[in-house]
Parts: structure tokens; C-alpha cells; sequence
């Protein structure tokens, strides 16, 4: 071998680094890598924020086509444990913990640069991942190994010590690393036995070890920051030589712009239209799936040119109620060409930008500008504040506005707002007719409706069978029910029905409890066996479970029945071995995108199970089946439920909906007619909105004739 052909020879490359007397990422990293056609690496906890450090090394490796391999260990948390000792699928609990590790790093910039570069090495197909943990027994472990080697095609470096693959490891940490280079006699040997160990490892040969690949599920994240590397919109601030970074300011630069990729559909067209045509106010109601987010920023976009036009800034604000649902619009609005300031948890971390904002639109500096806030952090005095002192133009845009026309919300709406559009499949407020009026004051009369019907039929939807399963209520349940319903009529005969009913006062608290009697019917579970188990081989399945516990546990003071999700949970994921997940309340944000990327996969995760998180706003466009094990007599719960399995995606021709109807027992006696004819009615009101516009209604009518018949609701 000619000695001259190898560039890691040549590189400087000492027997051993340490922190007391070197920069270990300047001195050895970066050269090693630069002078590399391969880096192969097997740490206990890996961070692309070490990349971002790494600069012209990893720049004229990867320009070198350079090809990387990456074995490392998650970090599992508390949860993870618990998770996996509770039957849940390993491999799915560890690639979660690797997804959740990678967001949490990206959060510094270095590290979004990091990935970036990662990014673009995976999508050439030139960086595979792979994950490492100890399995013995009944025993998970953490794979806690640090080796590394470097190759350019004649010689190799092997390197083993405490640094791990991370930003602190290699810059902040005390550290020290062997190193190993196979042109010196005295290392050649071990050279090369640390590359067969990493061989081994990565072939999953080690004993005590498991190896499993992770590069597929990464891609997604990977190639987000790819293109946020790429993207003059995104571009990452430079690096400061101290700890300060200096932040870029998309906010206030720009316009919104519809993306030429975009297709607008004709009914969109139309929304906007009628919008301007009504001096730039209104509500559309639009049906769940038909694209609200896409036709309020088309009227954003256009809204925005025609005051550039007047050399006018323009600022939108966007209210959602959830943390989930501003992620989701900011990802849409820098489609649109901008990056918004997301406005929710500490104030700290975005008062200043959006303060910016607003000086730079009012100065003229900015022609344009987004916000995007929750319905808590909108109502609170530091946004409130900034509002007010704002005189700029204004675009007010509420997402499920029925939420706003809450007293202490609508309150808080700015009257300052030239421009108000809501967005809402049903903007009408449950029981609460001036919340409604309120809302309509404030943003206008509806002025284009899109239902569900006309989705389907202009193929914004997918069409739909509806299968409704009757379970009968116990006896214990039937006369809790028949109870409850006489001290609700007690209370009515006394002071009326009054609005306050879904609050807590007593009449509210009786109702709720009611629905709860009906939510939680223990037949459910048996049921929701068979339907479930005749579809035990089909992906995408949604499964909506009542909240809390069964009435009858608090009325005894039962604390150790467990709740429907819990039962729902050991039957499908337990008893018929079905990768299956809870998306609740309590499933933290970092992790819920994860979870909807496992589930849009087909492969990995089969049931998704819910309460109230998958409502309002959240896609998940993959469901085919939705089970709803429990939905509330309120219009908005069950037609929210339906458009969130009905959205279009690849592949999918129709969806299933399974609805669990609670009837009375068979010959009860302890309820009276009336009080049974009044519950099944309640429950058919749904089952009737469904049934009409479903493929198989007539079918579905025939079914639920008898039940019509005997308690006379045939008109019903």
C-alpha cells in the first residue's frame, strides 16, 4: 500500500486525547472525519447538537460521499420503564425514546443544524441508525459502550473512551479517548479487533445485546430538518464563540404566500370569495377533513397582497385551543412562506419576538407577520397586553372558534381587529345560545358552509359504512340511570333548564354523570371483543373510550376497578397481542407526534386509543375504523369523531365506523317507559346523523327498527 493514499495517516493524529489538554472535537474529530470515507459509531447516548460543532470535518466528509453508521442507546424515562414492564411493544417504546431524545437536542440551534446535515446524509442513503440494548431475561438495559472508527480505504482509526456522541461530550464534559491507528505496529491489532466488535454489534451478533434498526423510523424527523437546513426561510443562526447565539428573524421578514404546490380546491375558492366579499369577515363551517387551516391561510395569503399593494403591514393572529394544534398550523404557515412566533407555555420564551413583531410592522421594517397562540396563553394578560398597544392592521383567525364564545374568552377578543375569520365544523355552542349569538357578533354570520354530505360528494372526504352495536345497560346501571334522570327532572321542574347545565352546578354535575352511566355500560368490553376481534388483522384503527371512572366505582367507592381506557388497553394490546397506544392527556406533547408517525406507518402501531385528545384538530388522515366505545349527545364530540376517520390518505377507499348504542335491559322494570323512550332517543339522535349519510343506511335502519318500534321513535 502506497502510505501516501491514506489521509488518516496524514492527519495528525495523536494515541490519546484528553479535555485537560486539547479541544478533543477540534484536535481529533474533525480532522479524523475530514480525512474519512467511513465513520462507523457505537455510543451509549447519541446527539446531533455534536454536529453542529463539527463544521468543515463533517462538511468535506460527507462532500467525500462519505458513509456513516451510527449504534446507540435511548434514554428511557420513568414512563419507558413502566411502559415496557406493562407489555407494551419494546421496540416501539425504545424508538420512541430515540425520537424524543433527537427533538429535545434540537431544541439548541446547533443541533437543528446537526440534524440537517444528518438529514441529508439519510436521504442520500448514505447514514444508517441502529438502536442497542441489554437483553437478559426478563431485564432491559441501557447499552452504555463508546467506540468509534474511522476509515479511508487503506487504514483505520479505532477510538474508545468516556465521550459520548453528544454536544456536551465532546465540548462541555471532562473527557479522555484511546486511540488506535493501524499504520503503528504496537495498535494495529486492536484496531482492528474494535471494528470487528462494531461489526458484530451491528449485525446483531453481540451476546447480552440487541440490535435493531431505527434509521426508518428516524427518516421523518431527519428529513424535516434536512430541508429546514435548506430552506432560506429556516436557516439556522451562525454560532457565536461564546455561549450567546444570535436569533435569526423570519418573523419579521416576509409575507404569506399560497405555495405553488398547493392545490386549491373549488370550494376553497369559493370560502375566500364569499370571505372578502363580506368586507372580510365571517365564520365557515367546514366539516372536519376539508382543509379550514388551508382555506383561512389562502385568505391570509390574498389578504396580505392586497395590503402590501397599499403598502400596509399586515400582523395575523391565529387562535387554536391546543399546544398540538399551533405546532400544527406553524408547520403550515411557514408552507405559506413565513415563520410564525408560537406563543404558549413560558412567556419568557416568546414575549420578546412577538413584542419585535409588533415594532417592526408598526415601524414598517416588517411587512408582515404570524403569531400563533393557545386559547389559554390568548387570554392572558402578557398577549392581551401586547394587543392592546398594537395599531397596526389586525387578521384575527379562531380555529374551533366555538371555543372563544366561552364569557371569559369572547371578553378577551380584540375589538381592534380589522379582519376576523372563524373556522368551525360547528360553531353553534352546546346549550349556550349567547355564547353563540356572541360569537357571530364578533366574527360575522356564517358565510360558507361545507358539510360533510357535500365533502363526500366532492370527493374532500372519504365515503363511510356505520355499523351500530346495541349493549344493554345491567341492572345496577339501569337503576342508577333511572335515578339519576328522576332527581335531573326534580331539579328542572323546579328552577328550569338554565345554561349553566355543563358547569358544576348540581343540575350539570347530574347530567354529566348520566352521559357517564351510558359511557361506561360494562357490556361495551364484551362487545368491543368480538367487533375488534373481526378486525384483528386491519391497521388504523382509532378507539374512543368515556372518560374517568364507571359511576357505580364512585357510588361504592370502588378505587381499584380500572377505567374503560385501561380495560380497552389489556384487551387489545394483552389479550389479542395488537400494537396498540393511549393518546391522552396525560401523553406529552414531544410524544404525540411519534405516536401519530407510528401510527400513519401500518406497521407498527395498530390501535390508537383516546378520550378527548383526538377531537378537535388533530390529523390523523391514516384511520380507517373508528370504535366509538363512548361519545357524548353533544353534536360537536361525535361529528368531530366522525370527520377525524373520514380524511382522504393514500391507499384509502372508505372508513368503518363502529358506534356502541346503550339501550335499556331487556324486560327492565325498575325504569319507566318514558325514562327509557327519552335515553334511547338521545342515543339515536347520533346514530340517525351517522346512518344518513353512511353507504349501507338502509341496512343500518333496518337494524335499529325494532328498537324504533318498541319505544315508538320512528320519526326519530
Amino acid at each position: 500500500m502506497n502510505r501516501q493514499d491514506s489521509l488518516l495517516s496524514t492527519a495528525g493524529l495523536r494515541a490519546d486525547y484528553r479535555s485537560d489538554r486539547c479541544d478533543i472535537a477540534r484536535d481529533f474529530y474533525a480532522p479524523a472525519l475530514a480525512a474519512s470515507t467511513s465513520y462507523d459509531r457505537a455510543v451509549g447516548y447519541f446527539s446531533a447538537s455534536v454536529l453542529g460543532v463539527l463544521g468543515r470535518g463533517l462538511d468535506e466528509f460527507a462532500a467525500r460521499g462519505g458513509v456513516m453508521r451510527i449504534v446507540a442507546s435511548p434514554q428511557l424515562n420513568a414512563e419507558d420503564v413502566q411502559q415496557i414492564q406493562a407489555g407494551y411493544e419494546l421496540r416501539a417504546v425504545l424508538q420512541r425514546a430515540a425520537l424524543r431524545d433527537i427533538e429535545q437536542a434540537a431544541q439548541d440551534p446547533r443541533a437543528a443544524r446537526g440534524l440537517g446535515k444528518l438529514g441529508l446524509l439519510v436521504a442520500e442513503g448514505r447514514l444508517d441508525i441502529k438502536l442497542a440494548y441489554v437483553s437478559s431475561g426478563d431485564r432491559v438495559g441501557i447499552y452504555h459502550e463508546k467506540i468509534g472508527i474511522f476509515r479511508d480505504g487503506h487504514d483505520l482509526v479505532a477510538f474508545k473512551g468516556s465521550a459520548n456522541e453528544t454536544l456536551p461530550g465532546l465540548v462541555g464534559n471532562f473527557e479522555s479517548i484511546e486511540v488506535f491507528r493501524t499504520w503503528e505496529a504496537g495498535d494495529s491489532a486492536r484496531a482492528v479487533r474494535i471494528s470487528q466488535d462494531f461489526d458484530d454489534l451491528w449485525d446483531d451478533r453481540t451476546a447480552l445485546l440487541r440490535v435493531i434498526d431505527f434509521t426508518e423510523a428516524a427518516v421523518e424527523v431527519m428529513r424535516r430538518y434536512a430541508h429546514r437546513s435548506a430552506s432560506p426561510v429556516e436557516s439556522e443562526p451562525p454560532a457565536t464563540d461564546g455561549a450567546v447565539i444570535t436569533l435569526p428573524r423570519p418573523e419579521a421578514s416576509g409575507q404569506l404566500a399560497i405555495p405553488g404546490a398547493l392545490t386549491v380546491r373549488d370550494y376553497q375558492k369559493r370560502a375566500v370569495e364569499k370571505w372578502f366579499a363580506n368586507g372580510g369577515r365571517g365564520i365557515m363551517r367546514m366539516a372536519t377533513g376539508t382543509g379550514k387551516t388551508l382555506t383561512a391561510l389562502c385568505a391570509a395569503a390574498q389578504l396580505t397582497r392586497m395590503l402590501r399593494n397599499r403598502d400596509e403591514p399586515l400582523l395575523t393572529l391565529v387562535v387554536a385551543p391546543y399546544q398540538h394544534l399551533v405546532d400544527q398550523w406553524s408547520k403550515d404557515i411557514a408552507w405559506f412562506g413565513m415563520q410564525p412566533v408560537r406563543a404558549y407555555e413560558s412567556t419568557a420564551d416568546w414575549y420578546g419576538r412577538a413584542s419585535s413583531l409588533l415594532d417592526a410592522l408598526v415601524l414598517g421594517t416588517a411587512k408582515g407577520g404570524v403569531i400563533v397562540t393557545t386559547n389559554t396563553t390568548f387570554a392572558a394578560d402578557p398577549l392581551q397586553g401586547l394587543l392592546a398597544h398594537y395599531r397596526g392592521r389586525l387578521l384575527v383567525i379562531a380555529d374551533e372558534c366555538h371555543n372563544l364564545g366561552a364569557k371569559r374568552m369572547r371578553e378577551r377578543l380584540p375589538g381592534s381587529a380589522d379582519y376576523r375569520l372563524g373556522l368551525s365544523a360547528t360553531p353553534e355552542r352546546w346549550f349556550d345560545d349567547e355564547g353563540t349569538s356572541a360569537l357571530t357578533d364578533y366574527f360575522g354570520d356564517v358565510i360558507f358552509e361545507m358539510g360533510i354530505g357535500d365533502a363526500i360528494q366532492a370527493g374532500a372526504l372519504c365515503r363511510y359504512t356505520y355499523t351500530p352495536v346495541l349493549v344493554e345497560l345491567d341492572d345496577e346501571e339501569a337503576f342508577l340511570y333511572a335515578e339519576v334522570t328522576e332527581r335531573i327532572a326534580r331539579i328542572i321542574a323546579a328552577q328550569g333548564f338554565s345554561d349553566d347545565a355543563d358547569d358544576d352546578s348540581p343540575l350539570g354535575k347530574l347530567l354529566r354523570k348520566r352521559s357517564n352511566i351510558l359511557g361506561h355500560a360494562r357490556a361495551k368490553l364484551p362487545a368491543l371483543r368480538r367487533e375488534i376481534t373481526a378486525r384483528r388483522d386491519d391497521w388504523y384503527q382509532l378507539l374512543y373510550c368515556a372518560e374517568g371512572r364507571h359511576p357505580l366505582a364512585h357510588e361504592t367507592g370502588d378505587t381499584d376497578e380500572p377505567s374503560q381506557i385501561q380495560q380497552a388497553l389489556s384487551l387489545v394490546g394483552r389479550e389479542l397481542r395488537m400494537p396498540a397506544a393511549p393518546y391522552t392527556a396525560e401523553t406529552r406533547r414531544s410524544e404525540r407526534q411519534e405516536l401519530l408517525r407510528r401510527f400513519a406507518a401500518g406497521r407498527e402501531l395498530q390501535v390508537l386509543l383516546s378520550m378527548k385528545c383526538l377531537d378537535e384538530g388533530v390529523d390523523v388522515p391514516a384511520a380507517r375504523t373508528a370504535h366509538l366505545l363512548a361519545s357524548s349527545s353533544n353534536p360537536r364530540q361525535f361529528i368531530q369523531r366522525r370527520g377525524r376517520v373520514l380524511r382522504k390518505a393514500p391507499g384509502k377507499e372508505r372508513a368503518d365506523i363502529v358506534d356502541f348504542i346503550v339501550v335499556p335491559p331487556a324486560g327492565a322494570s325498575d325504569l319507566q317507559h318514558e325514562t327509557e323512550r327519552r335515553m334511547v332517543a338521545r342515543e339515536l339522535t347520533r346514530v340517525t346523523e351517522f346512518a344518513r349519510l353512511a353507504d349501507n343506511e338502509a341496512r343500518t335502519l333496518d337494524v335499529l327498527r325494532p328498537l324504533r318500534l318498541r319505544y315508538g321513535l320512528l320519526d326519530t
